[in-house]
């Protein structure tokens, strides 16, 4: 038990400032710091932007304050990196006492590998829409298992979380709906990370500020678009994207289908919500459910809000955090259904 306990405040550690690392990553990339140090893994050569200031052939290109963001989102990312180095080594040593499936650390392991060589890519190919994007994908795909390992270890811990047992035995209509709810969550589950998918091309192309009015575009409904060139996944290496380099049209295409998308994902999660609630004996799956809608109503708020306000930074960077905790509430929904 004491290995679990050590290996749960690691994950539960690591979770934490993994959803930090990527709140972070948004205000940087939101404030434009991507390229505040335009090196990887340090800054100008140096291992703080301190040393590069001190340096006289960098100081000139240096603007201290992006650096400092880019670094500061690089050494907590790789306190994260550390921390799941050293869950994967208990993990191995300790795999006989079957704590935690150990290909599960292993792939989160390797998640954070592939997840480190996109954030140098990310600088090196100056900022490419799609590597951004993959950064940002990765990024909450880290978050997502470790947060689906503290789930797990927490109910090592307590023996509960689900659906109350006897639901399985309440006949076969309750059966059905159970399996209904199961559905209508992993294609909640599956539309928002289609969702978050758009909303980091969205960032990645500075297309935010395409649609500055709401709930129309530029004072219309359908106003003119170019959705071909919105999503050209590769326009080649040698680039510079910082501020974007797509025309209007494209930019607009981008947003109307991020909008659009936000539609849809509302739809099913208040359909899994829903369904989810009107389960006899509902217990956790129930309260991750309300958790579902408390988070999807303060994210639609937040969206709309960032649109009206002109887009201010701090709503920005709550917005991505916002699509965050949203897919941590939609994991545990899908969890706890699993395990009823």
């Amino acid at each position: 038990m004491r290995h679990a306990a050590l290996l749960r405040t690691f994950a539960i550690a690591a979770c934490s400032l993994c959803l930090l690392v990527v709140v972070l990553g948004a205000y940087v990339r939101l404030s434009d710091a991507g390229l505040g140090c335009p090196d990887w893994p340090g800054c100008y050569g140096h291992f703080t932007p301190a040393g590069a200031a001190a340096d006289p052939g960098s100081a000139a290109s240096l603007e201290l304050g992006k650096a400092w963001r880019e670094m500061v989102h690089r050494y907590a990312a790789g306190t994260v990196g550390f921390l799941i180095v050293c869950m994967s080594a208990m993990a191995l040593v300790w795999q006989r006492e079957r704590i935690v499936p150990t290909a599960l650390v292993l792939a989160l392991l390797a998640i954070v590998v592939l997840q480190g060589t996109l954030g140098m890519l990310t600088v090196t190919w100056q900022l490419t829409p799609l590597i951004v994007t993959l950064h940002l994908l990765f990024g909450l795909t880290t978050l997502s298992v470790l947060w689906w390992l503290v789930l797990s270890l927490w109910r090592r811990r307590t023996g509960a979380w689900g659906v109350h047992g006897t639901l399985r035995g309440s006949g076969r209509g309750a059966g059905s709906e159970l399996r209904a709810a199961r559905g209508a969550a992993l294609l909640g589950l599956l539309a928002l990370a289609a969702q978050i998918t758009l909303g980091g091309w969205t960032s990645s192309n500075y297309a935010a500020l395409a649609c500055p009015d709401l709930p129309t575009c530029q004072g219309h409904w359908w106003p003119q678009a170019d959705f071909h060139a919105g999503f050209v996944l590769w326009r080649g290496a040698g680039i510079n994207y910082d501020g974007g380099v797509l025309a209007n049209p494209a930019r607009v295409a981008i947003q109307l289908c991020h909008r659009i998308g936000a539609l849809v994902v509302s739809a099913v999660l208040l359909t899994a919500a829903i369904s989810t609630l009107r389960l006899r004996r509902a217990g956790a799956a129930g309260r991750a459910a309300l958790l579902v809608l408390l988070m999807l109503a303060t994210q639609l708020t937040i969206g709309a809000a960032m649109v009206l306000r002109g887009f201010p930074l701090w709503l920005a960077t709550a917005h991505n955090a916002g699509a965050a905790l949203l897919l941590l509430a939609t994991l545990s929904l899908n969890r706890s259904l699993r395990l009823a």
